[in-house]
């Protein structure tokens, strides 16, 4: 080759060295790199420090393995159909009733299990009595040494018998404690000479969104199985309950889990797992466990007494809107709207009456309806409780001596009275035709127009008006002047109390409609 002509390879040699003489030529005389047509960097980005780069799970579920369970549970009723309303789901059937009909594996099925889905004998022919059988299972844990396991209430609900399996494979018989079907909780005792692993609750109160959280359970009746993800949301309200408070978590649970805990890197209990969010029915990233707050609470009385023993207000609540906020001078929508005093309840002995609005309990802000239930069902009966409400403008402290939860079963309300009308009054400027109630106690709507501001807010013929702005009214002519002062008062709304089907409910209509 001509001495004259470099090969291409020692050309792009030449260049790269070229190039770096040049670059380290420039950083010695202060220029630093090329910038030209870059943004100037005003902060460093987000940059989170880790003291372990792959902490991993096994550690912990070493630990706290031994101290999950699975539960099984026997019935001699039916096998309950799993329930699917609002993606909450009992987690209590092995996966297999949910088979398309023409699915080869039904044949299976209804040849090992009888026409009546019943297990058959050994010759075919079907069991001459029914026998306590298994119905459900689901997952639980140690909370002590001595053999108390915490559960939920729809896994053992209409049990006969009760079998926990340990980690290491052994059965041992339960029984039940106590249950407590509001928060979907349930404890069990097994009685054995052995000191079992146990695990403790956490202080939920410090968990964030994006924390790790484990899973350890029994998906499918597969036994213990171990999922993992993240705290994905808290203060869930999914429609199971009246203390609905959940934490969402994103680890993969299924029926089985149910019962089961999540733990945090240091091997507490953060969340029980009871629910799922599921149009397929299995695992789509989105769980519900009750918090380790509420559980502990509720645990440590089904222990002590068998049950939970709740005060009570004995008020029906609502939501206060950003209309009903105005109508009544409230600066922010927040509290719980008293839709009724419920007859012979504490509230209504001490003062409290529909159209006030709660807004504290013992110095503790009450920012919903859902916030209220929880302060008082924590709360001993008996207690005596200073209630702050929102009424004519001002706040007022009441003193309230709390009574004890009635049942379901002991709830009841009044039933207001109707009656036909008399002689039509027409409030068109509300969209409204009333007329006087029979037994004069407020205005009974006969008719609403469609586009008018009422029928936007749901107000229907039949509903009774019975009172404005907290004044009652027995005629057109009070609601005229309820308007009249808010108008002075500088308020573009005006609250009215309806009553129909046996419950009461507040309604803001905006006077600039009027």
């Amino acid at each position: 080759m001509d001495a004259n002509h470099s090969s291409p390879i020692k050309t792009r040699k030449r260049r790269l060295f070229a190039t770096a003489a040049s670059l380290a030529i420039a950083g010695a005389i202060g220029f630093g790199a090329v910038t030209t047509g870059t943004l100037p960097v005003n902060a460093e980005a987000v940059r989170v420090e880790t003291t372990q780069q792959n902490p991993g799970f096994a550690d912990v579920v070493e630990r706290v393995s031994p101290a999950v369970v699975s539960v099984r549970v026997d019935s001699e009723v039916a096998p309950v159909s799993d329930r699917g309303q609002g993606g909450r789901l009992p987690f209590s059937a092995p996966g297999f009733d949910d088979l398309p009909q023409d699915h080869p594996l039904n044949r299976f099925f209804r040849e090992f299990r009888g026409p009546d889905g019943q297990s058959e004998g050994r010759r075919g022919g079907p069991r001459e009595r029914q026998q306590a059988r298994p119905t459900s299972q689901g997952s639980g844990f140690f909370i002590s040494e001595d053999g108390y396991v915490v559960t939920n209430n729809h896994v053992v609900r209409d049990g006969s018998a009760f079998t926990v399996v340990l980690d290491d494979g052994s059965e041992l018989k339960a029984e039940l404690v106590g249950t407590d079907p509001r928060t979907d909780l349930a404890v069990l005792k097994v009685d054995d000479e052995r000191k079992f692993t146990y695990v403790a609750f956490a202080d939920d109160s410090n968990i964030r969104v994006g924390e790790w959280v484990v899973a350890v359970g029994n998906p499918f009746g597969l036994g213990g199985s171990v999922t993992a993800g993240i705290v994905s949301a808290r203060g869930r309200d999914i429609g199971a309950g009246p203390y609905d408070d959940f934490l969402q978590i994103d680890a993969a649970v299924n029926r089985g889990n149910s019962g089961g805990p999540a733990f945090n890197l240091n091997g507490e209990v953060v969340g029980i797992n009871t629910a799922i969010f599921s149009p397929s029915g299995g695992n789509v990233g989105i769980a519900f466990a009750i918090p380790s707050s509420t559980a502990e609470g509720v645990v440590t009385s089904l222990i002590e007494n068998g049950g939970v023993v709740r005060g009570w207000l004995g008020v029906q609540i609502q939501p206060v809107t950003e209309d009903i906020a105005e109508s009544l001078g409230l600066e922010k929508a927040r509290g719980a709207l008293v839709s009724e005093a419920q007859a012979d309840g504490p509230a209504l002995e001490a003062g409290i009456a529909a159209g006030d609005v709660v807004t504290g309990v013992n110095g503790q802000e009450v920012e919903s309806p859902r916030e209220l239930a929880r302060l008082i069902a924590n709360l001993t009966p008996g207690q005596n409780v200073q209630v702050d409400v929102w009424r004519n403008g001002e706040t007022q402290q009441i003193d309230v001596e709390l009574g004890t939860l009635p049942g379901d079963d002991q709830i009841a309300s009044a039933s207001p009275s109707q009656s036909s009308p008399s002689a039509d009054v027409a409030l068109a400027d509300f969209g409204l035709t009333v007329v006087p109630a029979e037994d004069g106690n407020g205005l009974l709507v006969t008719d609403v127009d469609p586009d008018s501001a009422a029928a936007e807010r749901g107000i229907q013929a039949g509903d009774v008006i019975a009172s404005v702005n907290s004044q009652p009214v027995k005629s057109s002519d009070d609601i005229s002047k309820a308007v009249s002062s808010a108008e002075e008062a500088g308020r573009s709304a005006v609250l009215l109390q309806l009553s129909r089907d046996n419950a009461n409910r507040f309604v803001a209509l905006p006077i600039s409609q009027g």
